[in-house]
């Protein structure tokens, strides 16, 4: 499923793991990372929520130093949508019936949630929470397809 029609934008929300990845230079997955994001820079809009923003930001003394790595001109910024805040609710609702031990939603649902409701794509290297509470959200991810299941070494 994709989420765009022909005249529509396609617009990818970014996972913090994705950006992690890059920003440390992980030696497994920066380089997949970094091919993504440059892709889907090239596809469309990318697009970062405070969720990600607050996750990326524990590895920057600053916010400027944040704001450096992530630019706006590069990454739009853009609100949690209240349509998105309570479908991470119900997601979090099913986890907890099907015997999740957290007590409160956690980053993923509201990350999950933002693209199902926007109907945006995902980019993140873990896809399984989001393949399982949002499977209607088209998800670029290192299984998606046999190429990308190989992280550079």
């Amino acid at each position: 499923m994709t989420n765009s029609r022909p005249s529509e934008p396609i617009i990818t929300l970014i996972d913090s793991n994705v950006l992690l990845d890059i920003a440390t230079e992980d030696p497994r997955w920066a380089d997949w990372s970094d091919a993504n994001v440059a892709q889907a820079r090239d596809d469309g809009t990318v697009v970062i929520n405070p969720i990600i923003y607050a996750e990326v930001s524990v590895g920057y003394e600053s916010i400027e130093s944040l704001d450096d790595a992530l630019p706006a001109s590069d990454f739009k910024r853009e609100a949690l949508p209240f349509a998105a805040g309570f479908l991470a609710g119900k997601a979090f609702l099913v986890y907890r019936q099907r015997g999740g031990a957290r007590s409160s939603p956690i980053a993923d649902f509201y990350v999950g949630a933002h693209a199902a409701t926007k109907r945006y794509r995902l980019l993140t290297r873990d896809p399984s929470r989001y393949r399982t509470y949002f499977p209607s959200v088209e998800l670029i991810a290192p299984d998606s397809s046999p190429s990308s299941a190989r992280p550079n070494p």
